[in-house]
């Protein structure tokens, strides 16, 4: 359904406008963990630990053309994940993901946005399956925490995220600039990444390798999109 895919892009939008890709840096100790790397190399560092993680907690915010999103996602090892999302213009959707199905239950504001007002009488309060690969997912590890674009970058001076210590890089392109914050004690996890240019927007990462559990709506709680196609 053609819903289905509008909110994940949604929400892989949603972060990917912070992100572009993503990262977190660190080690312990008053020594520079990163001493004599280069700022792109602490970059894929980052970008290898955070995926091999397997499992984090995402929270963005973006704005653009006046309108906020808002998006939070658990995302569990294996790539089973669940997700909200809040729009000004699209209004409040959720998203589960798993064993290769997705689910999506929203808003009316949504359904009538995005598949019309017969169907959005028919799914109220409702979640709409459908089969979904995990090959571009906004869920996707691999796609998310890409390292391929996270060149030509600069290291400025250390800041603090949340009490902790992290290493910032900053990448400039025309007049948008990313900023890429890298945990410095412990394992080298992105922490927290913002975008300043015609999209401005912060994603916060946290829950590093912590169990997430995601599981399937109730059977009486689903309607399939095919049982929607004829409509």
């Amino acid at each position: 359904m053609a819903a289905n895919r509008k909110l994940l892009a949604a929400a892989a939008a949603c972060a990917a406008a912070v992100i572009g890709v993503t990262g977190c840096g660190g080690d312990s100790g008053d020594k520079d963990p990163f001493e004599g790397m280069s700022a792109d190399k602490i970059a894929k560092k980052a970008s290898n630990a955070s995926k091999n993680a397997g499992s984090f907690t995402m929270k963005s915010e973006v704005k653009e053309d006046g309108d906020q999103t808002t998006a939070a996602f658990s995302i569990a090892k294996g790539g089973d994940c669940k997700a909200t999302v809040d729009s000004g213009k699209t209004g409040h959707s959720e998203l589960l993901y798993v064993n290769k199905a997705s689910y999506v239950k929203a808003d009316e504001k949504f359904w009538k946005a995005s598949a019309g007002a017969t169907i959005a009488g028919r799914v109220k309060g409702r979640w709409v399956k459908s089969p979904s690969s995990r090959e571009g997912g906004a869920c996707n590890l691999d796609n998310m925490f890409k390292s391929d674009k996270l060149k030509g970058l600069k290291r400025v001076d250390d800041a603090d995220v949340d009490g902790k210590t992290a290493a910032v890089l900053i990448k400039k392109k025309g007049k948008e600039t990313t900023t890429f914050y890298v945990a410095m004690d412990g394992k080298p996890y992105f922490l927290k990444v913002t975008n300043n240019g015609d999209e401005k927007g912060t994603a916060t990462f946290s829950d590093y390798g912590k169990p997430v559990d995601v599981k399937a709506p109730a059977a009486d709680e689903v309607v399939d999109q095919k049982e929607l196609a004829g409509l």
